[in-house]
């Protein structure tokens, strides 16, 4: 019989096809770590036992059904291949569990997610294509599988997942990245593997809770009290009794800051706003697949984000002890602004949960065909609309306030266009940052209102960044922009995001120190006159001269004020040269440390065993 018109012939060539795709995607389009030749043979097994768990799985089905059934296998394989590549292309991250029930809100739009395609993407479904017309017309005879031969795949299969699950703990020494670097776990156990495996971590996450118990929360706390983060600067308490006015500024990475294009400068306002203000130019934003609400959660709990997923999706119920809770305790009145629906990132739930007193959300505001654009409602006219609400609130407030316009892929009408495009050779990075001097003109019409009405004097104002707006995907565009190119660590540099505090009185102050958005609430509280060691965090007040500059994000890379850790390896931070692994080794206890115990509040819910 013709080997092409058999069963064993379709399954055999769609399973050496799909093993060729998988691995090649990997290399190819994934920025996997791999630096030795064995990373790239461990990869090929781990793609290998995967395609050869396909045909253990044929097992459960009918003879007559296994060609069509591995043709099934071999198109949800290509889909999930392909929907981690579209996530990656902008987030350098793969899909998780969680992030599946919440997708609503991550790339949004028709618009993101079609300037993340390419049409070259249609190359790998060929392969599908070419098997479905052969199983419609040729239609396969039955796969029938010996006992001996059942017995050989499946011990050989067993074998090569003993060996990927072995080879993933060999190697790492201190360094232990595995557990929520995803871009090292792909790398060791595979994309199919690794959803296995994230779905093992949900579960056990999700059962976290049940069995939590008060002696996790006193072993958190301890930690917590042993590292001694509650330490003040000399500007504790200049700010006793002060509003707070924090605005999000999406998406806005701190490579614009006082650039220009073509002459033009990107962020006049913010530019002339620093000199009379405390500005930090070494703040990393350390969000995951929460971005903007993972920067809220730190702003307002001092808690690492969840590796997966968001704190405002997955643990709306917890208890905990959040900035709008502490001011209250101060005679704060709490309020969020937002021009997007309240159950965006479950928002409404969340902010409950914190303490929040009011939210105006899209319903608040007067949201035309006009004012809007994108994700929603302009900034000039969401700010606008806010100044009314924000006069009413009960002083003293905390305020928070969350911009729009500046979120990929950088779209505005041409009215609203005050500089020309770059020539980067990327569309969507030379829309950025006409976007992003759009944001910065919103907010010098929000200032002025705010001096209008008087409240300008009587607030400290915060300006923060939450995330990155250009990913990795596109710094062939920044590069061209930077004109020069980008090393390893000057990557990691593009995540640093802006941070300016204007407290009323106060000269204005350059710092220079590595922090991340996990240390600006103690850093308000402070200013506030707020003593923080009751209140569990992980943050350190960026004013404070002794403090210790570490930044750790969730991936478990890291930077400090003499080395950088990123895509596992070490840098010496002044030079940005790749140095021994043995300079980085001291801090990796510490990011552990962090990374774990401020999982185990989350996850254990252990702030209801708290005073």
């Amino acid at each position: 019989m013709n080997f092409f018109a058999t069963a064993k012939g379709f399954c055999s060539i769609g399973a050496v096809i799909l093993l060729l795709k998988m691995y090649l995607i990997c290399i190819i389009y994934f920025d996997l770590p791999l630096y030795e030749p064995f990373d790239y043979i461990q990869l090929f097994l781990s793609c290998l036992s995967s395609v050869a768990v396909l045909f253990v799985l044929l097992y459960l089905f009918a003879r007559k059904l296994r060609a069509g059934a591995y043709l099934i296998l071999h198109i949800i394989i290509t889909g999930i291949l392909y929907g981690n590549l579209l996530y990656f292309r902008f987030y350098i991250d793969f899909v998780t569990l969680p992030i599946l029930f919440q997708f609503k809100n991550v790339g949004g739009l028709s618009q993101s997610t079609a300037e993340l395609m390419d049409p070259l993407d249609l190359l790998l479904f060929a392969d599908v294509v070419i098997l479905l017309l052969w199983w419609i017309f040729k239609r396969p005879h039955s796969l029938p599988f010996k006992w001996k031969r059942k017995g050989i795949l499946t011990v050989s299969t067993a074998l090569l997942i003993a060996i990927n699950v072995g080879c993933s703990f060999i190697g790492g020494g201190d360094q232990h990245d595995g557990s929520y670097n995803r871009s090292a776990m792909v790398s060791t156990l595979g994309p199919v593997y690794y959803h296995g495996y994230d779905i093992y971590q949900t579960a056990r996450a999700e059962l976290s809770s049940t069995f939590a118990t008060e002696q996790d929360y006193k072993k958190a706390a301890a930690y917590l009290e042993a590292a001694d983060t509650d330490i003040t600067s000399e500007y504790f308490g200049v700010a006793k009794g002060k509003n707070v006015i924090l605005i999000n500024l999406e998406s806005t990475q701190q490579f614009v800051i006082g650039r220009e294009v073509k002459g033009e400068a990107i962020t006049p306002f913010l530019n002339s706003l620093m000199g009379e203000s405390f500005y930090f130019d070494q703040i990393y934003h350390q969000t995951a697949q929460g971005k903007t609400s993972d920067a809220e959660f730190m702003f307002d709990q001092s808690f690492y984000p969840l590796t997966s997923g968001s704190v405002y999706v997955r643990r709306p119920e917890n208890e905990f002890i959040a900035m709008p809770e502490i001011l209250s305790k101060n005679g704060y009145h709490s309020a969020s602004f937002h021009g997007n629906v309240g159950s965006f990132w479950n928002r409404e739930e969340a902010y409950d949960a914190f303490g929040y007193d009011d939210f105006f959300s899209k319903d608040s505001y007067q949201v035309s065909e006009e004012n809007s654009i994108n994700y929603g409602i302009k900034d000039k006219a969401f700010l606008e609309q806010s100044m009314p609400y924000l006069e009413k609130l009960k002083q003293p407030f905390y305020s928070k306030f969350l911009l729009l316009t500046n979120h990929f892929p950088f779209l505005l009408d041409e009215e609203d266009i005050f500089i020309e495009g770059a020539d980067t050779g990327l569309d969507v990075v030379d829309r950025y940052f006409q976007t992003v001097r759009y944001e910065d003109e919103a907010l010098k019409e929000f200032f002025g209102e705010l001096k209008r009405t008087g409240l300008y004097e009587d607030s400290i104002i915060v300006l923060v960044g939450d995330h990155y707006g250009i990913s990795e995907n596109y710094y062939d565009g920044v590069a061209s922009y930077l004109d020069e190119d980008l090393s390893t660590p000057e990557e990691l540099d593009l995540q640093r995001v802006p941070l300016i505090i204007h407290v009323p009185g106060q000269k204005g102050e350059t710092f220079h120190s590595p922090g991340g958005q996990i240390d600006i609430q103690p850093t308000i509280l402070h200013l506030l006159g707020v003593d923080t060691a009751a209140y569990p965090n992980f943050g350190q007040d960026l004013l404070a001269p002794d403090r210790d500059p570490f930044v750790v994000f969730r991936d478990g890379d890291f930077v400090s004020d003499d080395v950088i850790y990123t895509k596992q390896l070490c840098y010496d931070k002044t030079s940005s040269e790749q140095t021994k692994m043995e300079k980085c080794s001291p801090y990796f206890e510490k990011r552990n440390k962090d990374l774990y115990y401020s999982d185990a509040i989350l996850n254990g819910d252990l702030l209801r065993f708290a005073d």
